[in-house]
């Protein structure tokens, strides 16, 4: 929790906040705003990739939760008893079977519960043996789970529902999409404080363990959960604060959600902990003992815990509802980032008139490519893009964006657009961090990451070389953008030398700017040539049109959203 503040305030605010203000300036999305040196464009496309990465498997998990709501619509939970055709005899359940009948009271534990080392819950054999029939290898991808499949198409039929009038409909769902969950966590919190055992569970959650401080993987990973949490470096920051009014004031906006934010994160700490501490009172274990992370805490740990409840169903129902609505609304995010940048990108009219038809065929896309994450080795394709295609290259993004904003554009024009845009510059504290310690903390926690790096596991499976290099692929797929994109930008620049086109390619390009000709004041106002009457000859501002543009080509969607 040490780690995961400091990088919340001199890591995650200040890359919010210079986010929400890059893509307000400019009304543009991850492509677009690059207009301000275009030689790192690439860095866009990186964004584009990441989220790419990230919408494909996020939505599993949502599929995934799917299947269990639907799943807790029952008398009795699926996974709270060992009677089932899939479980083994190494099964031990929590409930005595004497109240199978009604499925929620707790009863009297087994002896050899507590000396058991080798317990498996029934919860943990309806994950692995029901739900996902989990193979015995990443290459072994056997039958697609058809339960699954279904739920996934689900899932993608309501995202695409919800994006099919862009942002004007998401906006709408998120109102519900972005507060409910705060209604079903306060529910579960009271339940959960109220239980026996609850306060242990709370004391292991906040107690600190100092000797793990110094660890570079526990900074690496607040920093993750950090970038994770608020969606920095993923595009959709800058693609949603283009729609914003050019004069809002982002800068409020940034503090605001991104402490609420993380305050929400521990909030839902207290909910998950208070239950997991009556679970290990129960059991008469530790809370250690009960504790997982990942997939294991969300489809596994906390169920088997809620089985333990009253009307158990109720609470299941309740739980996988909130993941539901949350996994939902980072999805609208990132599907809204990738349609915003491929029409923008294009930017003709056809396709301004089309855009339902690309959110279409990115959905489509989507699906199709998660069909393989539902087969019996989905689990570990999915955490080995989670692990890898979205961890470090996120912050290699982040920095390679700080430095290019702050010393290639320079932080002195920055600074002036922030004040043109909101009426103030940027305060001294977000000043500094974006041009030292931001990038400085993200480049140090990068290379102690890389030096304490350790391959992926999931339980006890150790992954095979080869999908360990397809990891590290992913992961460089998208850093290998920005390179990329500015020997191609270098080497389709004007210039005699090298030193000409790296110089024309890294200064903004003329259409820079606020994208309303209200807004293009200061150094952005339209020179107005001379008119005929005053004896000279008129000559274009721009040697392909006869006027500077009011906006670039492709910015009108977000023109015709914001007039709207």
């Amino acid at each position: 929790m040490f780690p995961y503040f400091i990088m919340l305030i001199f890591c995650g605010i200040p890359l919010f906040f210079m986010e929400l203000s890059f893509g307000q300036f400019a009304s543009q999305g991850c492509l677009g705003v690059w207009r301000i040196s275009p030689m790192f464009k690439g860095v866009g496309y990186g964004m584009m990739v990441v989220s790419t990465y990230i919408g494909i498997y996020y939505n599993v998990v949502i599929c995934i939760a799917f299947y269990y709501f639907f799943s807790s619509m029952s008398h009795v939970l699926p996974w709270a008893y060992c009677n089932n055709p899939w479980n083994t005899p190494e099964c031990i359940g929590v409930l005595d079977a004497t109240n199978h009948t009604n499925g929620s009271q707790p009863a009297t534990l087994p002896s050899n519960l507590s000396h058991t080392h080798q317990r498996t819950s029934p919860s943990e054999e309806y994950w692995r043996l029901y739900v996902l029939k989990l193979s015995d290898d990443i290459g072994n991808f056997g039958e697609v789970r058809l339960p699954l499949l279904g739920c996934l198409g689900v899932s993608w039929v309501v995202v695409f529902l919800c994006l099919i009038r862009g942002v004007k409909s998401s906006g709408k769902v998120v109102y519900f999409t972005a507060t409910f969950p705060y209604v079903v966590l306060t529910i579960l919190f009271i339940r959960g404080v109220s239980l026996e055992g609850a306060f242990t569970g709370i004391m292991y959650y906040l107690t600190p363990q100092w000797d793990k401080i110094l660890e570079a993987k526990v900074w690496g990973d607040a920093a993750s959960q950090i970038f994770y949490s608020l969606g920095c470096a993923w595009g959709g920051l800058i693609t949603m604060a283009s729609y914003n009014k050019f004069h809002n004031n982002c800068y409020r906006d940034s503090v605001i959600i991104s402490i609420t934010n993380c305050a929400t994160s521990v909030y839902a700490g207290f909910v998950i902990f208070s239950i997991l501490g009556f679970m290990a009172n129960h059991l008469g274990v530790d809370v250690s003992r009960v504790a997982d992370h990942g997939p294991g805490l969300a489809f596994v740990a906390y169920p088997e815990a809620l089985t333990l409840l009253p009307i158990s169903p109720v609470w299941s129902l309740l739980f996988f509802f909130m993941l539901i609505l949350l996994g939902l609304g980072t999805q609208f995010c990132l599907l809204e980032t990738l349609v915003t940048a491929i029409v923008d990108e294009v930017g003709n009219e056809w396709i301004l008139q089309k855009k339902t038809y690309v959110t279409l065929g990115v959905a489509v896309a989507g699906f199709l490519l998660g069909i393989p994450l539902t087969s019996q080795a989905g689990i570990y394709w999915l955490l080995l893009m989670d692990n890898y295609a979205a961890s470090f290259s996120l912050v290699i993004i982040s920095c390679i964006m700080c430095v290019s904003i702050m010393y290639i554009y320079g932080h002195r024009n920055y600074f002036q657009d922030i004040q043109m845009m909101l009426g103030f510059p940027p305060p001294l504290f977000f000043q500094i961090c974006w041009r030292f310690v931001s990038p400085a903390i993200i480049f140090f926690i990068l290379i102690f990451t890389v030096i304490q790096y350790r391959p992926i596991t999931y339980n006890h499976y150790q992954y095979p070389g080869w999908a360990v290099a397809i990891g590290f692929l992913m992961a460089l797929s998208s850093v290998i953008c920005i390179p990329l994109y500015a020997l191609f930008q270098l080497c389709r620049t004007d210039g005699d030398t090298l030193l000409q086109r790296l110089k024309n390619a890294t200064k903004p390009s003329r259409d820079w700017g606020p994208a309303l000709l209200e807004h293009r004041t200061g150094r952005y106002a339209p020179i107005i040539p001379p008119s005929p009457e005053d004896g000279l000859e008129v000559q274009p501002l721009h040697p392909d049109k006869a006027q500077l543009p009011m906006v670039g080509s492709n910015s009108s969607s977000h023109l015709q959203d914001s007039r709207i």
